[in-house]
């Protein structure tokens, strides 16, 4: 019982990062769940059958709000359906002793490059409508990462998005939220094809989509005030620091080489997190609007 609590603050938590940043329920979750031991493929599973309900909240409340534009979401959808099926059904038919390290070495990856994207900012300068040549491969892309890390569409979607210049940044988060409706729907399918129903932690399933459900419509609402790029360096380096230990352990690195690492790893976050607070700090004493919706503005390199 005392688990199912602690999942349901993770999807609360996670969910709340994603509907703000458009990025880290699935990274967030699968970080942990795999972490405390779930396999790669029924962790993904979990978090994917959760998202349906998360992600239609989610969409909606953006949607309410104006965040969404739709003629992204439907290009986006479709081949985030057909890549998020194909990568669950490739998780599924991997070699159990190779997933742990593949999925851990994903997310590492995706938690560096969300940290990068939220100290590494320029100003960004909106041109046209993002198009269908480009929606199409990063929605096909976005889809197998997310289904195979189990999560990935926010950070390859929501980063690629936005440093494309194209679309206005709550546009971004809010339309690519929504269409990840339907990416998990795809990768949900695959993994009740590839697993059976037997093979999905249903119980984990039903303890972060309650945290997420609660959390969807705040963090929608939230969008516009909370400090993105502090918090999207924090998640960052949770991810990192979780799944280098991974891989360390996986590697079969001396305990206490893995401690001294992770202290490495800790300090270095803390000055990111350090750096990111200055930066916010600079954000509010200068240019003009509330200081999140600059940041936001500013988030392309």
């Amino acid at each position: 019982m005392r688990k199912l609590v602690v999942l349901a603050l993770v999807g609360l938590v996670a969910q709340l990062v994603d509907g703000s940043l458009g990025m880290g329920y699935g990274v967030t979750s699968a970080t942990l769940l795999v972490a405390g031991g779930l396999g790669p493929a029924a962790a993904s599973a979990a978090i994917h059958f959760s998202e349906i309900g998360t992600s239609l909240v989610s969409g909606i409340s953006h949607q309410a709000l104006g965040n969404v534009d739709w003629r992204t979401v439907s290009i986006l959808a479709v081949p985030g359906f057909v890549g998020a099926f194909a990568g669950a059904t490739l998780l599924v038919n991997l070699e159990p002793s190779l997933t742990k390290p593949l999925v851990a070495a994903i997310l590492l990856a995706l938690g560096v490059y969300v940290t990068w994207r939220f100290l590494a900012l320029r100003t960004l300068r909106f041109q046209r409508r993002p198009s269908v040549r480009f929606l199409a491969p990063l929605g096909l892309v976005a889809g197998v990462v997310d289904a195979i890390g189990g999560g990935g569409w926010g950070p390859v979607g929501t980063t690629s998005m936005l440093s494309s210049g194209r679309l206005e940044p709550r546009k971004v988060v809010g339309s690519v939220d929504t269409a990840e409706f339907v990416v998990t729907v795809g990768a949900s399918l695959g993994f009740l094809l590839a697993l059976g129903s037997q093979g999905i932690s249903w119980a984990y399933v039903a303890a972060l989509l309650v945290g997420g459900v609660v959390a969807a419509p705040i963090a929608a609402t939230l969008v516009r005030f909370l400090p993105p790029r502090v918090l999207g360096v924090c998640v960052g380096g949770v991810i990192v620091l979780t799944n280098l230990k991974t891989l360390a352990e996986v590697a079969g690195v001396p305990g206490i080489t893995i401690a001294l690492l992770a202290s490495l790893v800790f300090t270095t976050w803390v000055l990111w997190v350090a750096y990111a607070v200055k930066l916010e700090q600079a954000e509010r004493e200068g240019g003009d609007g509330p200081p999140q919706e600059r940041v936001r503005a500013h988030l392309a390199v």
